[in-house]
């Protein structure tokens, strides 16, 4: 059976969602005959190319509160964030243009390398400060998920490469229906939107295993909605 993960780096909740999916699929008898693809979903398809700011004043923006307030929303993330064993900086991200980045990352699909790029694209975003959106940095990870550095540059450096996967990801993810990411899909039936806790996961691969309709009252997870703003949980 398939799972599909639509997501984006700049999602803290894609982050959040894909160590409580894993946890929900250890969790899951027929694991080993699951095949997990991640798709691309940009929040903001719109962002201008090299143009970077702050996190926290991206977030006072979109939500209309102030600097301090900001900061207060990106310590409730954290917070979930450490509650699955996951690093969170808060202080000194950067917001940006993710398309190279889902360029990239379908390079390392093509070399069977995506899930361990995603991952180090993940950590280097939220856990450390490191820059995703500085193409440098982005070569770097590239050469630690596995892949050739000249090939990765080639990549970056021509902004038609992978431009059609991304795209096409991103249609099909509004063909679908999804309005914001993390969203999955299992089996193309069934859709599990927002990073939703682990037991929630395993109960999702259960049905669709045996081919029932998924839980109607389950409750949407948290998500980042296209404009980039993220649900976070309130104090």
């Amino acid at each position: 059976m398939r799972v599909e993960i639509w997501s984006d780096i700049a999602c803290p909740w894609c982050y959040i969602g894909k160590a409580r999916f894993e946890k929900g699929l250890a969790a899951f008898a027929h694991r080993d005959e699951i095949e997990v693809v991640h798709r691309s979903f940009e929040l903001d398809p719109r962002a201008p190319k090299g143009v970077t700011g702050p996190v926290v004043e991206m977030l006072a923006k979109k939500y209309g509160r102030t600097v301090d307030e900001a900061r207060g929303m990106e310590e409730h993330v954290a917070a979930a964030a450490r509650a699955e064993g996951l690093a969170y900086v808060t202080e000194g991200r950067d917001n940006g243009s993710t398309f190279d980045i889902h360029r990239l990352l379908h390079l390392a699909a093509a070399h069977g390398r995506r899930d361990a790029l995603l991952d180090l694209a993940y950590r280097a975003n939220f856990a450390e400060e490191r820059s995703v959106f500085d193409p440098e940095v982005l070569i770097a990870l590239a050469v630690e998920a596995g892949l050739d550095e000249a090939e990765a540059r080639a990549v970056l450096a021509d902004g038609t490469a992978y431009a059609d996967e991304v795209r096409a990801d991103e249609r099909e993810a509004a063909e679908l229906g999804a309005n914001s990411v993390p969203f999955f899909v299992l089996d193309r039936r069934f859709g599990v939107s927002g990073g939703q806790p682990a037991e929630v996961f395993t109960r999702a691969l259960e049905q669709a295993w045996q081919g029932r309709e998924l839980v109607a009252e389950t409750p949407a997870g948290e998500a980042c909605d296209p404009d980039g703003a993220c649900a976070v949980p309130q104090a």
